[in-house]
């Protein structure tokens, strides 16, 4: 009976199954869903990744690099250098090497990173003083003439060019201002209100100075013209870009990503100079029992019971131990007087009486010096002997 039931309970359990497998089956519709990761690695470590597939699809060649080391290998004939990342740390021997690679026939593009300082004559952008452009605030120029303000797009950088009847629009920052003091500029592109890229030239070759390059990274670079006029300023050339010239050092990657780690190593390090350390001079080794001899146990008491007991229960203990032995050679020595007591010690000791009452004398409880301590017991142990 109960097996029977077990099976049909199964059987309902089967057919439960089967009717739920029919029902989804039917109710189901497939479709297809595009499920955004995000940015690439490639594409996170490269903000300029979508500016250098836009170059290659113009046939042009295109690498990047991480530092200015790769220079000498370059060709300046029909070769563009853009300088996009930092180069707060160009050494003016660096500035001098790429500026000849220009003259020589190269093509340099570099975005200007220092404001002009009045007061001083300078900026901290060595290489932007040395062609001799100034980069200011837009904000602080002069409103332009009425005839400009009627401009549709203010806010987006103009490049007119020849046997053209429109502009190419750019997506430059407007914030900053570039200025020719020495009207050297061969050709500009200009917002509403100031100048974001300048191209003057430099021996056999070219120098173009831009604001900023944010428009060229890959959120921008398909808005507006961005795109054509990175095309347009390296064109039938090979493109180089220099991007990342300031590395981070190693400890600065581990003081960002493992910081516990170090704290946890330097403290390590710290506990093993703490341990393996001198600090009173080196350590005196206690010496082997084997070696040990009668004479050190017999000091090592005597130290001992100095610092104990004092200097007067030594002293006393030498004079009775005398007084004994005199007592032993002399009977009746203990019935004389005092005087008379250093007589005879005087005479079985052969030592002036002088000296007998000096060692014999009761001491002040006040502590004697090392000197007179050792005097004393030297005197003591010398009429011990001769008793």
């Amino acid at each position: 009976m109960n097996r029977q039931r077990w099976l049909a309970v199964g059987v309902f359990i089967a057919v439960i199954l089967i009717a739920l497998s029919v029902y989804l089956y039917v109710k189901a519709t497939p479709y297809q869903a595009d499920i955004d990761h995000g940015p690439s690695p490639e594409a996170q470590a490269n903000p300029y990744l979508a500016a250098e597939h836009f170059l290659r699809k113009q046939n042009l060649t295109v690498s990047h690099a991480n530092s200015l080391d790769i220079l000498p290998t370059l060709e300046p004939h029909q070769h563009s250098l853009l300088l996009l990342g930092d180069r707060y740390n160009m050494t003016p021997r660096q500035i001098h090497q790429v500026l000849n690679w220009t003259r020589a026939g190269g093509r340099l593009l570099f975005v200007a990173q220092s404001l002009w300082d009045e007061k001083t004559d300078q900026s901290n952008d060595l290489l932007l003083d040395r062609v001799q452009l100034h980069q200011s605030l837009s904000k602080d120029l002069k409103d332009p003439p009425p005839a400009i303000d009627d401009d549709p797009y203010p806010k987006l950088t103009k490049l007119y060019l020849e046997d053209e009847n429109a502009p190419a629009y750019a997506g430059f920052d407007t914030a900053f201002h570039l200025d020719d003091p020495k009207n050297l500029a061969q050709a500009w592109a200009n917002s509403g209100k100031a100048t974001h890229m300048m191209q003057l030239n430099h021996g056999l070759g070219s120098i173009t100075v831009v604001t900023d390059a944010d428009l060229w990274k890959t959120p921008a670079i398909d808005q507006y013209d961005n795109a054509w006029l990175l095309w347009y300023l390296t064109a039938d050339t090979n493109v180089t870009l220099l991007f990342n010239t300031d590395h981070d050092s190693l400890l600065t990657l581990l003081l960002r990503y493992f910081p516990q780690a170090l704290v946890a190593l330097f403290a390590l390090i710290g506990l093993g100079v703490w341990h393996v350390g001198v600090r009173q001079g080196p350590l005196l080794e206690p010496a082997p029992r084997a070696r040990r001899q009668l004479q050190e146990h017999l000091r090592a008491s005597a130290d001992f019971m100095l610092r104990r007991n004092g200097q007067q229960h030594l002293v006393q203990a030498l004079q009775h131990d005398i007084l004994r032995r005199v007592r032993r050679r002399h009977p009746g020595f203990e019935q004389l007087g005092v005087a008379e007591q250093w007589l005879v010690l005087a005479r079985l000791t052969g030592q002036p009486t002088r000296a007998i009452s000096q060692a014999m004398s009761p001491r002040p409880k006040q502590r004697q010096s090392s000197a007179e301590f050792s005097r004393q017991v030297a005197h003591l142990q010398t009429l011990r002997n001769a008793l």
